[in-house]
């Protein structure tokens, strides 16, 4: 599935905005701030979350503008639209096919994963970050993790508020939470499991390449046999919950250790370079099971992704993406660092606020 057509108004930087890309590079280049991330942040919308930046959606909206903003896409046939209204701005809306559509539903029609500059150092950087990075991954594989997340964290902030009151909680209604935060909990930390084992499986059976290859463990909080021993588990540590003013176990406290296969050393002690090899490496054969999971590539999204590869490392990124298939946007300040990208690729350069094609 690709991007045939994106469209966006008062998104950004943008005013207005119409690309028509083809299906497998799509290079946008410009000067620094020119707005090809925002190009890219606009694909990133079309799956469930808060996109590549990790914005709020009033962020989102260009200054200036009516107050709202829209993106629409089309997919292979589908038609995909998402934005916010003048008087509610923080309130996201999806249509799919013209019809109104739950955020979490986009995962059913499409995956799309990315690499930005921010995420170089996400290896040494908070376990939140490196949750977010995993829960996308496991998304693309399994398309329901998005509702079972946001219905587990909406019962654990539920369950956080009873328990820093003044007031002594009711115990029933703590523990219709807490059968809420163990079912969809279990299954987000379930979901983690398969996705985190299949994709270790894939990549030890990978031959070693310029792309350093990455080691996966989940590691912090040990999920749960079922949801019920987490319902337990939950009752049993109500008190130390209130003492911290938080809730101490469960999913929210798992974190993703990484490791450099070939040096037998922490991704966290790694080099920058090394770091963003292991990160490419991962997103590239995570690319390729969800291919041959789902049947459906996902879309990848790479900003300034060639800025910091040697040529021959640049032309193995470019050859390994194009056997992989697939749509990849990639962004980039010189023309000349995508020389390699072939003859069919969609070449965009933006500057102004305006998209011209090259």
């Amino acid at each position: 599935m690709h991007v045939s057509r994106l469209s966006l108004a008062d998104f950004r930087s943008y005013v207005d905005a119409v690309l028509a890309p083809g299906e497998g590079f799509v290079i946008l280049t410009g000067d620094n701030g020119a707005g090809k991330t925002n190009l890219l942040e606009a694909v990133s919308l079309l799956v469930p979350g808060r996109g590549l930046r990790g914005a709020s959606l009033s962020e989102m909206a260009r200054h200036g503008g009516g107050g709202g903003f829209s993106v629409a896409a089309r997919l292979d046939g589908i038609e995909i639209g998402t934005g916010t209204l003048a008087g509610a701005p923080d309130r996201r809306l999806v249509r799919i096919n013209g019809a109104a559509a739950a955020a979490n539903s986009l995962s059913e029609w499409l995956s799309v994963l990315w690499l930005t500059p921010a995420m170089d150092r996400l290896f040494a950087d908070s376990a939140s970050g490196r949750r977010r990075f995993l829960d996308r991954l496991v998304l693309a594989l399994h398309p329901e993790h998005a509702g079972h997340s946001s219905r587990y964290e909406a019962a654990m902030r539920a369950r956080n508020k009873l328990l820093s009151g003044d007031i002594e909680p009711d115990p029933d209604w703590l523990a219709a939470l807490e059968a809420r935060m163990a079912e969809h909990g279990f299954q987000v930390a379930h979901n983690r499991v398969r996705s985190v084992e299949a994709l270790s499986d894939r990549i030890s059976g990978q031959p070693d390449g310029p792309f350093a290859r990455a080691g996966l463990l989940l590691v912090g909080w040990g999920p749960a046999d079922s949801a019920d021993d987490l319902a337990g588990a939950l009752r049993s540590n109500r008190a130390q919950d209130r003492a911290a003013g938080r809730t101490l176990i469960g999913p929210h406290r798992t974190d993703l250790a990484v490791t450099h296969v070939g040096k037998n050393q922490p991704a966290a002690l790694c080099s920058t370079g090394e770091q963003k090899a292991l990160l490419i490496g991962l997103v590239l054969a995570h690319a390729d099971l969800v291919a041959e999971r789902t049947g459906r590539r996902p879309i990848l999204l790479l900003d300034e992704i060639a800025a910091h590869l040697d040529p021959s490392r640049r032309d193995a990124l470019f050859e390994r993406l194009a056997a992989g298939g697939g749509q990849v946007w990639m962004t980039g300040t010189e023309p000349g660092l995508f020389a390699g990208a072939g003859e069919n690729a969609s070449r965009f350069e933006i500057g102004g606020g305006i998209v011209r094609k090259r």
